[in-house]
């Protein structure tokens, strides 16, 4: 099939081709483009066009491959990707932020105070992973087993979170 007989058909289904790119696209100018990508894309690649098979469907799958890859372009593009090392500052919003001042400081120094008179045991690898050791690191450092450096510091966690549960009752239900 020549190039002028080839173009003379995608012609000939211009308008259902151009009708199927409004109905995915759902926007006149987004449409056109589509259209025009989908024609552009099928005469530089008439070669791969097999006469004797369905032209129409051959022009409708390269439009609907268009449509998903642009739109899996553009939701990429909508993506944010953060490469923050800590991963607790994710999902934290400026508004979210709390300032310092003298109760928070104050709260503070009662946590420190808390987590000082946790035992040895628990308390050494808590404190290792709270100034940010790795567990694997804590566990080298310690010389314990990964899986006791996990659960050491588990027990930690909930024996803090029972003392200040006792401290406070439920008024910190909500933050804890």
């Amino acid at each position: 099939m020549s190039t002028a007989e080839f173009s003379g058909q995608i012609n000939e289904m211009s308008g259902m081709l151009q009708a199927f790119a409004y109905k995915l696209t759902k926007n006149p100018d987004d449409s056109k483009d589509l259209y025009q990508e989908t024609a552009f894309r099928a005469l530089t690649n008439q070669d791969k066009f097999r006469p004797g098979t369905n032209l129409k469907a051959w022009m409708f799958t390269i439009m609907r491959n268009i449509f998903i890859n642009n739109y899996r372009k553009k939701s990429k593009a909508n993506t944010i990707f953060d490469a923050t090392d800590n991963q607790y500052f994710l999902n934290a919003a400026p508004s979210q932020t709390v300032q310092n001042s003298a109760e928070s400081g104050i709260l503070m120094q009662e946590l420190q105070q808390m987590v000082d008179r946790l035992d040895d045991g628990i308390r050494v690898p808590f404190l290792m992973h709270y100034y940010g050791y790795k567990y694997q690191e804590i566990a080298e450092q310690l010389d314990l087993p990964l899986g006791t450096v996990k659960s050491r510091i588990f027990f930690a966690r909930k024996e803090l979170k029972n003392v200040i549960h006792e401290r406070y009752g439920n008024t910190l239900d909500c933050y804890l």
